[in-house]
């Protein structure tokens, strides 16, 4: 059986941890294309006084408020599981253990940055949030953290997992959310993106030009982001920190970190706590940060490192990341949150560091891995998540050929329940191992490059 090691609420963290001051060389500017040169855009128009400063903060630890520790204390301290019935069926040497969030109200990790954005933007009067969801994950967070905080809520839901998964709709909606199947007809952003292709099946790049368009056209609305900006990821590191304190209880620490990413916030949320212990000489060893993504969307291992637009509109600046191209529409794989074009930009600084390595796999694969978790440590997994199994799994067989009793720790960023169309799918061998080509990619690229040819230029 797996061993359940818990915290009491008491332990849940006081403070976030900004990996901004610890990184190997300082984030390139925000691009305002308009004017060739640094700048926010809009940047300041869609968020809140206190987030703007969190995004821009050169302070290591930065105090959660108490009444966002309060909300927290409905789910946290979340689990830490040692998969002593996995590492047994693996033959392994190793230890595996992995972090749950899956006992969130919405079921994953993105309350923890949903309440507080919520929280920010109740405390400076605003009644309403606009933003996108892909898998419905993010939009279900923030639906909760708006109605915890009694503001409203509007969702616009990728138009293929509006379709696949019915039921994160309807979890929005209970927590009194509109929800929107994007693109929708409700922004300029959308209607055009209809006329042009009637059967469009959404990308989170439309899905974010919506939600900022609402944003930034109706006053009493500010825009909330579930990854990528530095602020979100800030918020998740609760997970790091109480896995740190989790681990210690079990006198272990990790050698390995796994984490998939589509922007890359539970990653970052796991791993920053531990990057601050290796920088600053505080790890007893030299552990290893992997980030894994699917070979569907594979941003950080195919995607180049430019300045390029978050949105799918161009409506945001010029943020340098790792990215497939904004146009990027995505095939209908069912790890909906793992399908955005870009990377957070301090994962991309990171990876261009050679800081962390990087995996993508197929979703068979990692459906492969994920049937063997869910029959060894009984539960099911997220599609986005399973990569992270798969990794891990990975990493144990290799101790197994070595000997080598590594200790691995894992982030399991949510369940499954909501997505058994996508195991049905997979037991009935319909899910294809798609692979995005690279010439989309080097197409992607030239486009952009022909859209902004000043960004060669550019010193950043």
């Amino acid at each position: 059986m797996a061993s359940k090691i818990a915290l009491d609420k008491e332990e849940i963290p006081k403070q976030w941890y900004s990996i901004l001051p610890d990184l190997p060389r300082p984030l390139s500017p925000l691009i305002d294309p308009a004017k060739k040169a640094p700048g926010p855009g809009i940047v300041p128009l869609i968020f809140p006084k206190a987030i703007l400063g969190q995004e821009m903060s050169t302070e290591r630890w930065i105090d959660i408020p108490d009444e966002v520790r309060e909300v927290y204390r409905l789910w946290r301290p979340t689990p830490l599981f040692r998969a002593e019935r996995l590492e047994k069926a693996l033959k392994t040497p190793a230890k595996i253990y992995y972090k749950y969030e899956g006992v969130s109200p919405s079921g994953s990790h993105k309350p923890n940055t949903a309440v507080a954005q919520a929280y920010y933007n109740m405390k400076e009067g605003k009644e309403r949030m606009a933003t996108e969801t892909g898998a419905g994950q993010w939009g279900s967070a923030l639906a909760f953290g708006c109605m915890t905080f009694n503001i409203g809520c509007t969702v616009y839901m990728v138009r293929v997992s509006y379709d696949q998964k019915p039921y994160r709709r309807v979890l929005m909606e209970l927590w009194d959310a509109e929800v929107h199947a994007s693109p929708s007809t409700k922004t300029e952003a959308g209607r055009k993106i209809l006329a042009e292709d009637p059967d469009n099946s959404g990308s989170l790049g439309i899905a974010i030009s919506e939600a900022v368009e609402d944003a930034l056209t109706h006053e009493e609305a500010n825009y909330g982001i579930g990854s990528v900006f530095n602020h979100v990821l800030l918020h998740q590191t609760v997970i790091g920190q109480e896995a740190k304190k989790q681990l210690e209880l079990e006198d272990d620490y990790p050698d390995v970190i796994y984490g998939c990413i589509g922007g890359g916030s539970s990653f970052s949320g796991l791993f920053w706590p531990f990057y601050y212990d290796k920088v600053s000489g505080k790890a007893p060893k030299d552990l290893k940060f992997v980030a894994t993504e699917a070979t569907a969307c594979p941003s950080i291992t195919k995607g180049e490192y430019m300045y390029d637009h978050g949105d799918t509109a161009r409506i945001t600046p010029l943020v340098k990341m790792h990215t497939l191209g904004h146009d990027f529409i995505p095939p209908p794989i069912h790890s909906g949150g793992l399908r955005y074009h870009g990377i957070a930009p301090t994962l991309s600084v990171l990876n261009t560091e050679k800081k962390l390595e990087t995996r993508a796999y197929n979703q068979i694969e990692v459906f492969d891995a994920a049937k063997l978790f869910a029959k060894t440590e009984g539960i099911i997994s997220a599609p986005e998540p399973t990569h992270s199994i798969k990794g891990a799994i990975d990493e144990a067989l290799r101790c197994k050929e070595t000997g080598e009793e590594k200790v691995i720790l894992f982030l399991l960023c949510g369940h499954g329940h909501f997505d058994m169309q996508a195991y049905d799918d997979y037991l009935k061998g319909k899910l294809p191992p798609y692979t995005y080509p690279e010439e989309e990619v080097k197409k992607a690229m030239k486009k952009l490059r022909d859209l902004y040819p000043w960004l060669e230029t550019l010193p950043y």
